[in-house]
């Protein structure tokens, strides 16, 4: 049989690919070497959403028991019990992806995926077995991996990556995370609010890096008070693996010398991760390049994802997915390419954000206005007793079109996605004025936000 469409990876690019594809009447087959939902459901997004939930949980009870009225005696967690409900977490929904494959009759095959040539994929099953997949397109969705540092490499045990923290069988009394990006973050998030040692270490100015200067600033004041010592701005000069445990050593404003752990997490971003057999052409940080429809090197192969390169976000890979897919199939479908997309980092406070910083701005010397309103400045937050973060709102000067949104606080990853149509659409700042916003939500620090951009905010 010749499909009319084969996918390579069953993440978040390859499975939406694979369903909208079968929508559509297409006969599609999706390989996959791991489980369907790829890294993301598997061994990312989702279950260490998981571990944050029960981390935030056990926190507000250690510290803030007392302010909610609780007494409790005797508090405790079972350490194994933790990974455990992540892992039934990632296992269901893998299990209701294999389900929508039945679903949309999408043929899912286990196994490694390469191109054997044109119109041809080789999958080779866990037991050896090797079988050849024909079809009219393929499409590479096989995502990323880690990425290691050379002087330090992956054992599994005192230096992990972030595959690894999430199925530790022992909490390790001390940690030291290179790099503070939302992977780092997240995890020093995690492993805190259980009691271990952390500290992360960072070479450029601030946490998560890509995100507004305030709000990386702001996130390092949140973790200090939490009890995790951040080290912005701070060189590794060298690195010894001891077996037992693992010695870092700094060079930084706030730390030289050599830390101890017992263990090392590496998160310090991904590198592609590509199908086996013909090639097609790369850039020059390794992804494979693609034009304006997806299309790469080879006739009639395509890449979106990860694999394609930046912005290595699960929602821009589904995004990509559709637009590859109606592209191929839908008559006179326009494809769009990623331009606005929401960054998110799901530690406490979270941190979401869309469009320019405000760094971005001043380099490119556009004008613009600020409207900032911190959550203690909203109802429904002090009831919640999450009033520490803000809401930063960047407009342009000139005609009042949001320019860029950027939030850290309680449900900021939530309160995004009104800020991300907001941009699509080139809403200006009478336009979100103009929008009621109900009391008491979170949602209401856009509201402020927005008239303190034009300087009349009514609660702050």
């Amino acid at each position: 049989m010749a499909y009319d469409l084969i996918v390579i990876g069953g993440g978040p690019a390859g499975y939406v690919a694979a369903i909208r594809a079968a929508q559509l009447g297409k006969s599609v087959a999706c390989v996959e070497s791991e489980r369907a939902g790829g890294t993301c459901l598997n061994w990312g997004c989702i279950p260490t959403k998981a571990l944050l939930k029960n981390a935030e949980l056990y926190q507000t009870l250690t510290h803030k028991a007392t302010e909610f009225g609780l007494k409790i005696e005797g508090l405790s967690y079972d350490w194994s019990a933790v990974i455990g409900r992540s892992r039934k977490v990632s296992d269901k929904l893998a299990g209701g992806i294999e389900f929508l494959f039945k679903k949309n009759k999408v043929d899912y095959i286990r196994g490694v995926g390469s191109i054997e040539g044109q119109g041809k994929v080789g999958v080779v099953a866990a037991d050896g077995s090797k079988q050849v997949l024909e079809g009219a397109n393929i499409l590479i969705a096989t995502g990323a991996r880690t990425r290691g540092l050379p002087q330090l490499p992956f054992n599994g045990t005192t230096v992990i990556g972030s595959r690894e923290a999430m199925i530790l069988p022992k909490q390790p009394a001390s940690m030291i995370i290179i790099g503070a990006g939302a992977i780092g973050s997240e995890f020093a998030y995690i492993y805190n609010a259980y009691g271990t040692k952390v500290t992360v270490v960072e070479m450029l100015p601030q946490m998560l890096p890509v995100e507004d200067t305030e709000v990386g600033d702001a996130l390092e004041k949140s973790f200090t008070k939490q009890g995790i010592r951040c080290l912005t701005n701070t060189k590794i000069t060298n690195t010894v693996d001891k077996g037992t445990h693992v010695e870092v050593t700094v060079d930084g404003p706030k730390e030289k010398g050599t830390l101890s752990a017992d263990v090392v997490l590496v998160a310090i971003g991904v590198q592609p991760l590509l199908p086996g057999g013909n090639q097609p052409e790369l850039t020059d940080r390794g992804f494979i390049k693609v034009g304006d429809r997806y299309e790469t090197s080879l006739p009639g192969v395509y890449a979106i994802g990860d694999v394609s390169g930046p912005p290595l976000l699960a929602h821009t890979a589904s995004f990509e997915a559709i637009q590859c897919v109606e592209g191929l199939f839908v008559p006179g479908h326009k494809v769009r390419q990623v331009k606005n997309f929401p960054g998110c980092t799901y530690c406490h406070p979270q941190v979401a954000s869309v469009g320019k910083t405000e760094r971005a701005l001043k380099e490119a010397g556009i004008e613009y206005t600020v409207g900032k309103i911190p959550f203690a400045a909203i109802g429904k937050a002090i009831a919640a007793g999450e009033p520490d973060g803000f809401a930063k709102l960047l407009y342009g000067k000139k005609h009042g079109e949001l320019l860029g949104a950027h939030i850290i606080g309680d449900n900021a990853t939530e309160l995004i996605a009104e800020m991300g149509l907001a941009l699509d659409q080139e809403l200006t700042i009478d336009d979100i004025h103009a929008t009621i916003h109900a009391h008491p939500t979170m949602s209401e620090v856009i509201h402020e936000a927005t008239l303190a951009a034009e300087g009349h905010a009514i609660h702050f």
